[in-house]
């Protein structure tokens, strides 16, 4: 009668079940690896529709100390310079690691509805800049992007971002000289702006 072998080191059901969470770790790290890239893509090409744009901005007659393309060109340049040095840090192997938290799942599947609602919002505020103007494209673009990520109280988001797009047209529009469109509904905002310029 023979005694009983006993498997080697690494190999058989040990080998077996050590090769799943490895198998999976790695299949981790790989969808990891793709969503980095798709979001450094996505940013660097918002980057270059930022600097198109910023090249259709007609120039006022009247010279200004600072030009209706700066702040476009400045946040293109941001978003370029960002996803490139993410693109070149993820090829190297430079991948971020998930947050131990409890309440995150990596196994969780990447919920598109929303992202679509969210870039349906940001297409809505560019076509409606120049409709009703910045301010309300602004409080659409702010309202919907909080409703689009679970906001109960998205009238108050609304009513927000029509404030800070308001701020944002005195201070852009007055101070800086930059011509912000007001839309229809805001045209008595102009004399303001005009004593803010001087």
């Amino acid at each position: 009668m023979s005694a009983p072998t006993t498997p080697a080191p690494g190999s058989g059901p040990a080998r077996a079940a050590g090769s799943g969470p490895a198998r999976a770790a790695g299949a981790s790290a790989n969808r990891s690896r793709i969503g980095e890239f798709i979001f450094a893509g996505l940013a660097l090409a918002l980057g270059v529709f930022v600097f198109a744009g910023a090249f259709a901005i007609r120039l006022p007659a009247a010279g200004t100390q600072v030009g209706p393309r700066v702040f476009p060109f400045l946040v293109g340049t941001i978003l370029v310079v960002s996803a490139a040095m993410v693109i070149v840090g993820v090829a190297r192997g430079k991948v971020a690691e998930l947050e131990e938290g409890e309440d995150i799942d990596d196994s969780a599947r990447t919920d598109w509805v929303t992202l679509a609602k969210i870039v349906g919002f940001v297409v809505a505020h560019i076509a409606l800049i120049e409709i009703v103007g910045w301010p309300i494209a602004a409080a659409v673009l702010f309202g919907g992007v909080a409703w689009s990520l679970g906001a109960k109280r998205w009238w108050a988001a609304l009513l927000i971002g029509l404030a800070l797009g308001l701020i944002v047209y005195v201070l852009f529009g007055g101070l800086l000289g930059l011509s912000l469109p007001s839309g229809p509904l805001l045209t008595w905002l102009d004399p303001l702006l005009r004593t803010l310029r001087g």
